[in-house]
């Protein structure tokens, strides 16, 4: 017992401290087991510490609730701009359908029975828009890395709206069909009679020139694409004839038209790859080509 109060001599007291705390705690559990004596003391200490164990866990409670709020946002952003590509691309297609239905089985034999079908789109938003007079150009929030390509066909709900002529990483360049370097193949969806509608610099104004005196046109037609070159689907609303004029000078009619979609209004577009089936042995298709 001496021995044993000279070792506890040398000890620190902060670990006499230790030890004692350590031995009451095994004696309050063994009392605690075996008579339940500390039951409503158990209570009263939880009903004290309950706020501060509260509060000890708002910092983690808030980051998982910005957390979750964040990546909520993001999913229903990713559905939405999933909802409005739907809606576009249907309304798109709805238009492409009633000027198809008109006459199909003619429209396919004037093109050789090529089909061309829109097999991917992808939704673009506006980042700016250039409409100078010589410059009509808008850009897009797509580029080379969502595989956008020089000369892609561009659409909205309501039909064509140009083709791409510059792309980048990040974004890229889109000739609207009003600039005047821009031409299209057409056809007048009435009675397949076909030309090209060349770009005015004007924002509502396309021309249709080489058109003949006898040629079967009237204001009001709309004009579709043709798919002739390959590059624009066929079936696409383009243009409405909304003036026709003869000089009597000149053997070729003039004759101006209105785009049927509004290019300097809306915020979204379509890029879409079209898959081109062509029949290389039509004549008239490839003579138009070859033009």
């Amino acid at each position: 017992m001496r021995e044993l109060i000279r070792r506890l001599g040398g000890v620190t007291p902060a670990t006499v401290r230790i030890l004692v705390l350590v031995a009451l705690s095994i004696a309050l559990m063994l009392i605690d087991h075996r008579t339940q004596q500390l039951e409503k003391f158990r209570n009263i200490v939880q009903t004290v510490v309950y706020p501060i164990m509260y509060i000890s866990t708002m910092p983690r409670e808030m980051v998982r609730g910005f957390t979750e709020s964040i990546e909520t946002s993001s999913n229903l952003q990713t559905v939405n701009e999933s909802l409005r590509q739907e809606n576009l691309l249907l309304h798109s297609r709805l238009e492409k359908l009633h000027s198809l239905e008109a006459d199909n089985l003619r429209l396919k034999h004037l093109l050789g029975q090529s089909e061309q079908i829109a097999e991917q789109v992808l939704l673009a938003e506006l980042v700016e828009v250039s409409l100078e007079p010589y410059t009509q150009q808008i850009s897009l929030n797509k580029g080379s890395r969502d595989d956008v390509y020089v000369g892609q066909p561009v659409i909205n709900g309501d039909g064509v709206v140009g083709q791409v002529v510059h792309t980048s990483q990040f974004q890229s360049t889109v000739t609207l069909l009003t600039d005047p370097g821009s031409a299209i193949p057409v056809m007048v969806m009435r009675n397949g009679l076909r030309g090209v509608l060349f770009g005015t610099g004007v924002r509502n104004k396309l021309a249709m020139p080489y058109m003949t005196a006898d040629a079967d046109i009237r204001i009001g037609d709309l004009l579709i694409s043709s798919g002739m070159g390959g590059r624009f689907p066929t079936g696409y609303p383009v243009a409405t004839v909304t003036e026709i004029r003869q000089d009597p000078s000149d053997e070729f009619l003039t004759i101006n038209t209105l785009p049927v979609t509004q290019l300097d209004h809306g915020r979204e577009v379509l890029l879409i790859w079209p898959e081109t089936i062509k029949d290389q042995n039509n004549p008239l298709q490839q003579e138009f080509i070859d033009e």
